[in-house]
């Protein structure tokens, strides 16, 4: 465990200590986010804070590389070909922050990642698949090489998909992370160290890297992580999917005194990555109906509905971490526990509190007039930092309300 907290406290440290160097080159560069109808900032922010982010795991895996206790996770190729692929991903979103890359452009860099990710070895080999008697499915280049790749794309798309708010995505990412590490932690101590060493190094990387990156990005954000940072975001937390419940022959471990943790291959990840998807399907379902491409943009996103609602900025985002919470570890703590009912049932009492909390009449108004306070002092910020700044007229949220906002002297200076 001490060696992982090391790499995790490398990847943190490295990329907090990169990003204010990221923001200012980004900013150079003139790589901002400007304010759109469908955003809720107000002010053009720099973006590419997953430049700093894949550095913090640059140098985290070569830390782990020295350490004596992690070396068996070097023995194949599996971690290596993650830093190959997210550095090809991370490029990719580099070149979008930038340019604005159309989004067939980017599903064909997304494919072309993940396939390089496939070639240098990490593929759903096997699928283990307890009921009906089916055992073990071992799965073929024809079937694991397209699987592998449609999840990574999944996994990416959801990601980027519910990078909408102030340290939203960095904060549900570290979650997904932390959980996993426990799960593939756990396939460890229980012996099944084939299964647990590299998604347990990936998870423990990428959760040091998204809390290095969170300071800066927690609202106000100074810095956003653009796509190329959510796109190695689910890129690395696909891999950790694939290595941890696909590369392994889960009967091989016949003699463990049990194979619950094995016989959730595809359950604990989707319940992990649970946020994301959701938000990504009910997107894609959304506008298909409505004649629409399912890449094009709106404001209907989870985290856009709860700020219609009433909700602050920082409570929708707060609100979104404790489901991702809720979801995560109680799917991690199933397979702790050996599916143990009293888990089950206080899963369900939380995420009960929790919807009544969120959208209960009372919430919803003492939310509105949290985000109503919020607002005015914002305004009131903004107009005594800078009385002659030129002002920026926004929408807020899906309701069409708008404020002036004032540009710091930085971001003028920037978009000269």
């Amino acid at each position: 465990m001490r060696e992982y907290v090391v790499v995790l406290l490398t990847a943190a440290l490295v990329t907090f200590l990169a990003t204010p160097v990221v923001r200012m080159t980004a900013i150079r560069l003139r790589m901002m986010a400007a304010p759109r109808e469908r955003d809720v900032h107000v002010i053009p922010t720099p973006r590419g804070g997953g430049v700093a982010m894949y550095l913090g795991v640059v140098a985290a895996v070569l830390v782990a590389s020295r350490l004596p206790a992690l070396q068996r996770t070097f023995e194949d190729t599996q971690v290596y070909a993650v830093l190959v692929a997210g550095g090809l991903i991370c490029l990719l979103g580099v070149l979008d922050d930038k340019w604005g890359l159309d989004a067939l452009t980017k599903l064909t860099g997304q494919i072309a990642a993940a396939g390089v990710m496939v070639l240098l070895g990490v593929q759903l080999a096997f699928l283990f698949l307890p009921f009906a008697d089916i055992g073990t499915l071992i799965l073929g280049p024809d079937v694991g090489v397209p699987l592998t790749i449609l999840l990574t794309v999944f996994a990416v798309n959801a990601l980027n998909f519910i990078d909408g708010l102030d340290g939203l995505a960095a904060g549900v990412s570290a979650i997904a992370a932390l959980a996993f590490f426990a799960y593939s932690y756990n396939l460890g101590q229980m012996r099944y160290e084939e299964a647990a060493s590299a998604p347990a190094l990936i998870t423990a990387v990428l959760a040091g890297a998204c809390l290095g990156f969170l300071p800066h990005n927690f609202s106000p954000a100074r810095i956003f992580m653009g796509d190329s940072g959510s796109m190695l975001v689910g890129l690395m937390l696909s891999a950790a999917a694939v290595t941890a419940t696909g590369g392994v022959d889960a009967q091989t471990f016949a003699s463990a005194a049990s194979l619950l943790p094995l016989t959730l291959p595809l359950l604990v990840p989707i319940a992990i990555l649970f946020i994301p998807f959701i938000d990504l399907v009910l997107a894609v379902v959304r506008r298909t109906r409505q004649g629409r491409s399912p890449f094009s943009p709106d404001k209907m996103h989870l985290h856009h509905r709860l700020l219609s609602i009433g909700h602050s900025h920082r409570r929708a985002v707060l609100v979104m971490y404790f489901w991702a919470a809720l979801l995560s570890f109680g799917a991690v703590g199933l397979s702790v526990t050996g599916g143990q009912v009293e888990v089950l049932v206080a899963i369900a009492v939380l995420l009960v509190v929790g919807v009544v909390v969120v959208l209960s009449p009372r919430a919803r108004r003492a939310a509105r007039e949290a985000r109503a306070a919020e607002l005015e002092a914002q305004r009131r910020r903004s107009r005594a930092d800078h009385p002659t700044g030129r002002a920026v007229r926004v929408p807020l949220d899906g309701s069409g309300s708008s404020r002036t906002a004032v540009p710091s002297s930085d971001t003028r200076e920037a978009l000269r």
